[in-house]
């Protein structure tokens, strides 16, 4: 069972970009922006004369996307900087670079993402790949930028999954699945970790008296990457007639994360996606919740063991 905040917030046609301002002068950095729901969330702001910094790992498609973005949206601005979010010292040498280059950011979106890795394999930390990339790299890179978001009174943004819904809780005994692998329940568990994570690092802005907050979104069931380069076997095979049937296209499912970076309408702490069938498509408002994403000891306690696990330090709440 899943909770919906009462109303719409935004009327029947939901949300749009239509209604973003001008961001002029604003700084954003995407990760995973060379494809999918990043690139039209790049391409979204640019158009609105934004700079935005996107990461990925390759460079050949960085640079490609970069001159994609500045012929789709010629207003905004746009670079790149390589990181590996399975790594977490290339994480920390890329915020290195975007520290070098810019005093502050008004948005620092988690977008990069896994999904359902057929076999259980290991970041180069040692950690399950799909919570490693998913939230532990955000983790890292969030409280590696997190002073240059607070200069801006700016938005950290977590880009979660209706997934999270099939994560009942988390295997604190056993966060790596080092028995009993099951892609779906790792993938699930990541996505449950983005919006949990996202939710603590807005209570832990406020109770700091920090002029940041954070955000969490979903991008529905959008045709991305992601279904054709994560799941294999059986999953695979049944994904094609399901994206086929049932996604949207990636610049719908990237309206979400827009609001979320840069919609004054959005509300921190707040939790934003498609709201037709299942959440699959639909006019972007408020979403639902799984009642396991509320649990505020759980929430407390993933803090704890990211902080533990990867020895990230967040300078704003000393």
């Amino acid at each position: 069972m899943t909770d919906r905040a009462s109303g719409r917030a935004f009327g029947k046609g939901g949300w749009t970009p239509d209604s973003l301002t001008d961001l002029s002068g604003k700084n954003y950095v995407i990760t995973g922006g060379n494809s999918g729901i990043g690139f039209e969330a790049a391409r979204m702001l640019g158009e609105k004369a934004a700079k935005v910094t996107i990461l990925c790992r390759s460079e050949d498609k960085a640079r490609a996307a970069v001159q994609d973005l500045s012929r789709m949206a010629p207003s905004g601005a746009f670079d790149y900087v390589l990181t590996d979010l399975s790594d977490l010292a290339s994480v920390r040498e890329a915020a290195g670079r975007v520290r070098d280059s810019r005093a502050s950011i008004d948005g620092l979106v988690n977008n990069a993402g896994i999904m359902m890795i057929p076999k259980r394999e290991l970041t180069k930390d040692g950690f399950e790949t799909q919570f490693g990339v998913n939230h532990l790299g955000h983790f890292v890179l969030n409280a590696e930028l997190c002073n240059l978001v607070e200069a801006a009174s700016g938005r950290f943004v977590s880009v979660a999954s209706i997934a999270h819904k099939y994560a009942h809780g988390f295997h604190f005994d056993d966060l790596m699945f080092a028995a009993g692998y099951n892609p779906i329940r790792a993938y699930a568990q990541s996505k449950l970790a983005n919006l949990v994570y996202a939710l603590e690092l807005n209570r832990k802005l406020a109770d700091n008296n920090c002029a940041a907050r954070a955000f969490a979104c979903h991008p529905g069931y959008s045709d991305t990457n992601l279904q054709s380069t994560g799941p294999g076997g059986l999953a695979a095979l049944l994904m094609k007639p399901l994206t086929a049937m049932l996604s949207q296209p990636a610049g719908k499912g990237a309206v979400p994360t827009v609001l979320c970076a840069a919609g004054a309408e959005a509300e921190p702490g707040g939790y934003y996606g498609p709201t037709g069938f299942r959440e699959f498509s639909g006019p972007v408002d408020r979403a639902s919740i799984s009642p396991f994403a509320k649990n505020r000891i759980d929430a407390e306690r993933l803090w704890l063991e990211s902080e533990k696990l990867t020895g990230a330090n967040w300078p704003i709440f000393r």
